[in-house]
């Protein structure tokens, strides 16, 4: 993935950002993850050696205040972001096209792991039929081994794998998604409504298997 931002760009977008509000410096990072969805996490070295040029550049003043210093645009920096507007505008639809990337990659995720799951859950019917026609057919050759035990200890077996694959399943979606909203991104209503669809194939396919 190409660089969030640009040469220049953080430390207009820093400008920006202190336009709205005085900010300390741990706020800056996390607003700056909160707004690219989380592909962006500034480190501490990035940060403070901006914040400290702009303030030689007499656009931010500091104060500090408790355990934390607190950064305030002056009259230059609104002076600079509101000349810069345009540029501003450009750097906010690169993070917007940023966030949408993520909702793209988490859509794409869901829909291979439903792939994965039907694809499991039809494997794992088959194998119960297949192994139902073993029994079947080991009944007929000599009825004194049990075949309906047998098919049911078998039946058994297949059960606890096929819950297992579900089980599975079902962390690692849950793992995924929480990783996203951890990170600050979007979680769209059309992601969700993806991964019902996707839910209702995988039964429908299950419910015709096991017919």
């Amino acid at each position: 993935m190409p660089p969030v931002f640009s040469h220049g760009d953080l430390r207009l977008y820093l400008l920006n950002l202190l336009d709205e509000s005085p900010r300390h410096g741990y706020d800056l990072m996390q607003a700056l993850s909160d707004r690219t969805g989380g592909t962006y996490t500034p480190s501490a070295g990035t940060i403070y050696p901006r914040l400290s040029k702009l303030e030689e550049e007499g656009l931010v003043t500091k104060v500090v205040d408790g355990r934390k210093t607190v950064y305030e645009i002056t009259a230059a920096g609104r002076a600079e972001v509101a000349a810069r507007a345009h540029e501003l505008e450009g750097i906010e639809a690169g993070l917007a096209d940023s966030v949408r990337l993520i909702a793209d990659e988490v859509r794409g995720s869901v829909r291979e792991a439903m792939k994965s799951l039907r694809a499991d859950l039809a494997a794992s019917a088959q194998s119960e039929r297949d192994q139902a026609e073993r029994d079947r057919a080991a009944g007929r050759a000599s009825a004194s081994t049990g075949p309906a035990d047998d098919a049911r200890t078998a039946s058994r077996e297949q059960m606890r794998r096929a819950e297992a694959i579900v089980g599975e399943f079902r962390a690692t979606v849950r793992a995924d998604l929480r990783t996203h909203l951890a990170h600050g991104g979007d979680l769209g209503a059309s992601v969700v409504d993806d991964l019902s669809r996707a839910l209702d194939e995988a039964l429908s396919t299950l419910t015709r298997a096991l017919r």
